[in-house]
């Protein structure tokens, strides 16, 4: 993606492993703020906003899964981001932000039936890609001149990204490693490599986002199918193209057909994300 230059910031090493080793040391507990008292809730927001402003990450609830996220406009916070989950930038987040207003900040041009379905649909478990600005100062990897957002059904979190504004957010798993869908389930996978875990309770829908990839055409085009049916989807964009369907040739009738190897369920090859 155009905009800053980070690469004099960013580990060489993919993993992470070196720089991360301190984040793994045995016997340190990482710190889980329960925000489903509202009263409590503002604070533990303003603390994860400033921790986010420093360049640390931070686990978050969503509608879908839980989300580990970090500042959008900080390539090294995004840097440490992919490092704590074990990805390369060829793997880029997407983006969360916590309204629509902010749409034409980030994208080159929002199709007629993207707009539709972000009215529609947002906020909720639907990712769209577009064409970023040109002018756009995020580095969030090899993203090849796109951004995929998101605004989140979670109320917590949409009034944490209206303090931070747009936060890289991938979901807070492993590479590899089932979603989590509470804040606990985060925090066995990722540890300390996060400063703080946002428990807002379970998941409410337990499933990841469905990606629409209007960056392609204006008429959009299903990458991955998830919390949002196409059913849904054609209700209000006729036209977006559904997911495509392996084609399954009949097995040869004097042997049992081999398992064939389909495309990993971890990540979406353009968003490299589950959220």
């Amino acid at each position: 993606m155009t905009g800053m230059d980070a690469s004099e910031h960013i580990d060489s090493d993919p993993t992470g492993s070196e720089s991360l080793q301190q984040d793994l040391e045995p016997g340190l507990t990482p710190e889980i703020v329960d925000i489903t008292d509202p009263q409590h809730r503002p604070e533990a927001l303003r603390r994860a906003a400033a921790l986010l402003k420093e360049g640390e990450c931070v686990v978050l609830p969503t509608d879908t899964v839980y989300g580990i996220g970090a500042d959008a406009l900080d390539p090294i916070a995004v840097q440490r981001l992919l490092m704590a989950k074990g990805r390369g930038r060829d793997m880029p987040p997407p983006v969360l932000i916590g309204d629509a207003a902010v749409l034409p900040a980030l994208c080159d041009r929002v199709p007629d039936a993207a707009k539709a379905l972000a009215d529609a649909h947002w906020p909720g478990g639907l990712t769209l890609i577009f064409h970023a600005q040109q002018d756009l100062t995020m580095d969030l990897g090899e993203t090849n001149g796109t951004i995929a957002v998101r605004v989140p059904d979670q109320d917590a979190t949409r009034q944490l990204l209206r303090i931070t504004g747009p936060l890289a957010v991938s979901s807070a798993n492993k590479s590899g490693s089932p979603a989590a869908l509470t804040a606990q389930n985060a925090a066995d996978q990722l540890g300390i490599s996060v400063a703080l875990y946002l428990d807002g309770g379970p998941s409410r829908i337990g499933e990841a986002s469905t990606i629409i990839d209007f960056a392609s055409g204006d008429e959009g085009k299903v990458l991955r199918q998830g919390a949002l049916s196409i059913e849904d989807i054609h209700l209000i964009a006729p036209d977006v193209v559904p997911l495509a369907q392996p084609e399954t040739p009949d097995p040869a009738p004097e042997t049992d057909p081999e398992p064939a190897d389909g495309p990993s369920q971890d990540a979406d090859p353009v968003t490299g994300s589950t959220e």
